[in-house]
């Protein structure tokens, strides 16, 4: 005789998704009105979404890669205003942001600043950037370096978002 289990059976993550999965960005400024980007933190997309007649329409969408998202994340939450380099680096290496983590790699980056190394040490985030930066092209936005603080996100001119959609 078969043992039946009575324990409750769980739905797949796609129709329990909690509400921090998807974060919304309306992104004032850079996006037109009623516009906002959603980003699926599970499946790594991030969607553009707009009301027609109240209803939601995909407008366009472009998939991250885990690494892409850890950089972009920051750069996202800080709008408008710039994401410092060690809040970037901090959320490249743990996945999240701890002020604990932010105030080392602060520390780690002035060290490798006096001893030369700077360069180095950004690196691996400038790259994973600069592969998240092309993905948001798509969008009409650029991520764009403040020198020595940070990156933040810029409208792109109108011309330079044209010739990225063709591509």
């Amino acid at each position: 005789m078969q043992r039946v289990s009575l324990r409750k059976v769980k739905a797949p993550v796609s129709y329990t998704q909690e509400s921090e999965d998807i974060l919304h960005f309306p992104l004032n400024g850079l996006l037109p009105e009623g516009h906002t980007l959603a980003l699926n933190t599970n499946l790594g997309t991030l969607s553009q979404l707009f009301c027609d007649n109240d209803l939601p329409r995909l407008l366009s969408q472009q998939q991250f890669t885990t690494s892409e998202i850890y950089v972009l994340l920051p750069v996202l939450e800080a709008h408008p205003y710039y994401c410092a380099y060690e809040t970037l680096l901090a959320s490249y290496n743990h996945g999240k942001v701890t002020e604990a983590n932010v105030a080392r790699y602060r520390a780690l980056l002035q060290e490798a600043q006096e001893e030369g190394v700077w360069d180095q040490e950004m690196r691996p985030v400038r790259n994973v950037l600069s592969r998240a930066r092309l993905k948001l092209h798509s969008f009409g936005i650029d991520i764009i370096s403040v020198h020595e603080t940070g990156y933040m996100l810029k409208r792109m001119p109108t011309r330079r978002y044209v010739e990225a959609e063709e591509e």
